[in-house]
């Protein structure tokens, strides 16, 4: 039997050319009926599957982010000059809208001047230490590594003391500590590399060399700084805390934190790739070691903006990641979002509690290692398989 072209026509292929020849089905009139009855069908399939994969994408982050504008109004509200909930509504409002105010002139300059770009400084730090360990564990495809584990932050953190040290300003305090941090997690890549599937004890030995290294460098200049000028501030800015934040530091860490965790997010199909190992990513296209150093690049970027206004917050990027898994699952399109958001709500959360908590403030990176250290013990005692399977 012949078709319109005179060639024979011994069946029909499937839909985009792929797969062997069908039996050709009888035509239904001269509209082809079955025809656009078999192509509807395929098309209903594939939008059903995409409209349920929209919400396991989008709900999640959704909550996770209404959860942290709850933390940050509630954090705007208290503290040791209280404000009335309405009252830091109308204030917020009042930035976008002409709206009436109820709120005296000290509540509006206590929100706005003093505790909005600290919240905001928070949901940077947090947000960009949660994102950066959440992309490390999957390019290293490794539960324990994070920013602090690897080095990266004892890098940063020697960076930042030289420049604060030498007395540099703010810019070039985050650029030395990118550059010290990029340092870092390019020798620990070196230990790393030149076998496949490296063993987790090479990675966490090769962080304690690395870390420590740094770690004696930044005892360096503490020992070196004037105990009556220079030191004072190393030592304070070592300790983590977000108590100095302006919108100056804010508008210091936005460019490197957003930019890196933006980066991230857009390589998030390529890390859901590259965390099935090298062989499986060079299979489906991607190249594991270029794609890698922008991961790393990214990262390092993140850490520096955080540690040169906030100083060196322990914990978050290792704890956050593993509570977002748990929930969202190792779907990076979802777990990258949500563990910036998670993140960036614990750190409010907690620089709310070391602000109200006691007379004197305590330091942000104590309380997050009080809290991080024996939190991520339950969550190994609880879900020891699950969060290394899925990691």
């Amino acid at each position: 039997m012949l078709d319109e072209a005179g060639s024979p026509r011994l069946g029909r292929r499937r839909p985009g050319g792929l797969g062997p020849a069908q039996p050709a089905l009888p035509r239904a009139g001269p509209g082809g009926a079955v025809k656009r009855q078999a192509g509807e069908h395929t098309l209903g399939k594939r939008e059903t599957g995409e409209r349920r994969r929209e919400p396991a994408v989008v709900v999640p982050i959704a909550l996770t982010a209404c959860f942290l504008a709850a933390v940050a109004v509630l954090a705007l509200a208290v503290g040791r000059y209280s404000v009335p909930l309405d009252h830091v509504v109308q204030i917020l409002t009042a930035q976008l809208a002409p709206v009436p105010v109820q709120a005296s002139g000290t509540e509006q300059n206590v929100v706005l001047l003093v505790r909005v770009p600290r919240v905001l400084l928070a949901l940077l730090v947090g947000g960009g230490l949660a994102i950066g360990g959440a992309a490390l564990q999957a390019i290293f495809r490794n539960p324990l590594v994070s920013p602090e584990i690897i080095g990266v932050s004892a890098g940063a953190s020697f960076g930042g003391a030289l420049a604060l040290l030498l007395g540099l300003g703010p810019l070039l305090l985050v650029g030395g500590s990118f550059m010290c941090g990029l340092l870092a997690l390019g020798t620990l890549f070196l230990i790393t590399s030149g076998r496949a599937g490296t063993p987790m004890l090479m990675i966490v030995l090769g962080g304690v060399v690395t870390g420590s290294f740094f770690s004696a460098l930044v005892a360096l200049v503490t020992y070196i700084a004037d105990p009556n000028t220079t030191l004072p501030a190393i030592v304070f800015w070592l300790l983590g805390s977000v108590s100095t934040a302006t919108f100056a530091k804010v508008a210091v860490a936005l460019i490197p934190v957003l930019g890196g965790a933006a980066v991230l997010v857009a390589l998030r199909w390529r890390i859901n790739v590259l965390s099935l190992g090298d062989e499986d990513a060079v299979a489906l296209g991607v190249r594991p070691r270029p794609l890698r150093w922008v991961v790393l690049v990214a990262v390092a970027l993140i850490v520096a903006g955080a540690v040169a206004v906030s100083g060196a917050v322990s914990w978050v990027g290792l704890v956050i990641p593993h509570l977002a898994r748990m929930w969202v699952g190792p779907d990076h399109r979802v777990l990258l979002p949500v563990s910036f958001l998670l993140g960036g709500s614990y750190i409010v959360l907690v620089d709310t509690i070391a602000r109200t908590a006691t007379a004197g403030e305590i330091p942000l990176g104590v309380l997050t290692a009080l809290i991080g250290a024996p939190v991520f013990f339950l969550l190994l005692r609880r879900n020891r398989e699950k969060v290394w399977d899925s990691a």
